[in-house]
């Protein structure tokens, strides 16, 4: 956050200067520009809170919550409901998650056709994937079938979804990709972010997206300057700068 600062600050300042040829800016005055700069606690403890919060680490939320007194956004307790959502995706039981997500906001997925019809679809590949082909087809006929008739998207993601059926070997089906873990992650993922929309959270965590933003901060400067580096985001140690 402060080098964000630092760095769209030195554009600014230099940009005129550095036209024709990049200016050195050495450790020591870098080191100068970051001190300068000054963080308040409460505003770092609470992007450490929204990280813990999004990403479901209840636990260490509580501690760092008794520990800095730092409050967080929604209740606790709302955290272990959503991982046990997510859980239960990542783990293939797709039912048990509608009937959770349900439990704790009916609206969600009665206001999300797309949510919905990604999670009746990754209950279809979990019958595929259990090698149930009649129960597979039947499924698809009576939930998906109807979904496919009003959305051009969902039955095109339903036409590939039944090729795996089409395969005895799945290795040599074109979407066996779908069959993959990873197809379940970006389900839950999807689920997860829905319900944290629905109780008016951020979907996605602001320290990645600050660090996105140091990164290209980063990329712009060089155009203009040689000074130190962050070369690795987990130290966040300065490397000196080379012409």
């Amino acid at each position: 956050m402060s080098l964000f600062r630092i760095f769209v600050n030195q554009l600014e300042e230099d940009d005129e200067d550095m036209a024709t040829s990049k200016k050195v800016i050495t450790r020591e005055e870098w080191e100068k520009k970051l001190n300068a700069v000054k963080l308040r606690k409460e505003d770092m403890n609470t992007l450490v809170m929204n990280f813990l919060v999004t990403e479901g680490y209840v636990e260490a939320a509580e501690k760092f919550q008794r520990e800095s007194g730092t409050k967080p956004e929604i209740d606790l307790a709302t955290i272990t409901e959503r991982m046990a959502v997510k859980k239960a995706v990542q783990n293939g039981n797709v039912e048990d998650a509608i009937e959770k997500v349900n439990d704790l906001n009916p609206e969600i997925l009665d206001t999300n056709p797309e949510l919905f019809f990604h999670l009746q679809q990754q209950r279809l590949i979990e019958l595929i994937r259990q090698g149930k082909t009649e129960e597979a087809l039947e499924f698809a006929q009576e939930e998906l079938a109807p979904r496919g008739e009003e959305n051009q998207a969902f039955l095109e993601e339903l036409e590939k979804t039944v090729a795996l059926l089409v395969f005895e070997d799945a290795s040599n089906c074109p979407v066996k990709e779908l069959l993959d873990l990873s197809h379940r992650l970006k389900t839950a993922s999807e689920v997860n972010a829905a319900i944290l929309t629905s109780q008016s959270h951020e979907k996605d965590p602001k320290l990645p997206s600050l660090l996105k933003m140091l990164i290209w901060a980063q990329n712009q400067l060089d155009e203009k300057a040689v000074y130190p580096h962050i070369n690795d985001l987990s130290t966040g140690q300065l490397e000196d700068p080379s012409e």
